[in-house]
């Protein structure tokens, strides 16, 4: 995870992803690309399409040129801030002009990102970009790991990885995602976790130890916990134990295991405390 994309829109929890990026893209020895993307809607002064009278320009088109220039300001104060704090990473910042996710997963393509960064903030806040819809569908449809970040972390040293798992057979596939994260982590503790939604579905704990044996998964703590809904029992684990990074695979196929299914990784990301990392598994 050495080309990392931070999106930012200038709000604190954007901020907060920005920070996180840098630590990941230093210990990694990675880089940055700063994204902004103006919507679309931001380039319209209310939808008039005057000519100017001496520019040629149409309002919306002036209004949009004076947006850009304001953007591109914003982002050299924080690639500014990056020489500062992470000077050893290189950063260089982009603004698209589309629809958000569009933007952000077009800047992913076009640069072979490896990992997106992005601040969450939970269902109803309607003042920023990356609210609940755009952070689950970064989910659902970027073709890389996307890590979600709500709060502040000047030190993101992780010591506890929390990994939700029905132990099936299907959860094997997911291991290779799982395995990138212990490499970049090696001293972090591993919690395998299994949730019994509603009382239903319990696993045994030699399944769990079993599980950890066959796949050499080393630094392991297991846990079975019951909860009304598997994503409020990873939420209250993951508090529970401290833990600085929740990794959930995803696969949009409803056919395998809930712990695969995309909606509780959403659920998670835009509602755990620590960061939530997300990644489909292979199709």
């Amino acid at each position: 995870m050495k080309n990392i994309l931070v999106c930012t829109d200038f709000s604190p929890e954007a901020h907060n992803a920005f920070e996180v990026g840098l630590q990941l893209a230093k210990r990694t020895g990675g880089r940055v690309t700063l994204l902004h993307v103006l919507e679309e809607a931001e380039g319209v002064a209310g939808g008039f399409s005057t000519m100017g009278p001496a520019s040629g320009h149409s309002v919306d088109q002036i209004f949009t040129i004076k947006l850009l220039e304001i953007t591109k300001r914003r982002m050299h104060v924080l690639r500014d801030e990056a020489a500062l704090v992470a000077p050893e990473v290189p950063v260089q910042d982009e603004v698209e002009i589309a629809r958000v996710g569009d933007g952000i997963l077009h800047a992913i393509q076009r640069d072979h990102i490896d990992l997106v960064v992005l601040g969450a903030r939970g269902h109803g806040a309607v003042e920023h970009f990356f609210v609940s819809s755009t952070t689950e569908r970064l989910i659902r449809l970027a073709p890389c790991p996307v890590l979600t970040v709500k709060h502040p972390h000047t030190d993101f040293d992780v010591q506890n990885i929390v990994f939700p798992s029905d132990f099936s057979a299907d959860a094997a596939s997911a291991l290779e995602g799982l395995r990138q994260v212990q490499a970049d982590f090696p001293n972090a503790t591993l919690h395998l976790l299994h949730v019994a939604a509603g009382g239903n579905g319990h696993v045994a704990q030699q399944q769990m130890e079993a599980f950890a044996q066959q796949h050499h998964l080393l630094n392991c703590q297991t846990a079975e916990v019951d909860a009304e809904r598997t994503s409020v029992g990873i939420e209250e684990y993951a508090q529970n134990v401290g833990a600085d990074m929740v990794v959930i695979p995803t696969h949009a196929r409803s056919g395998l295991s809930r712990f695969l299914r995309t909606s509780i990784a959403e659920t998670v990301a835009t509602h755990a405390f620590p960061p939530v990392l997300t990644y489909h598994l292979a199709a």
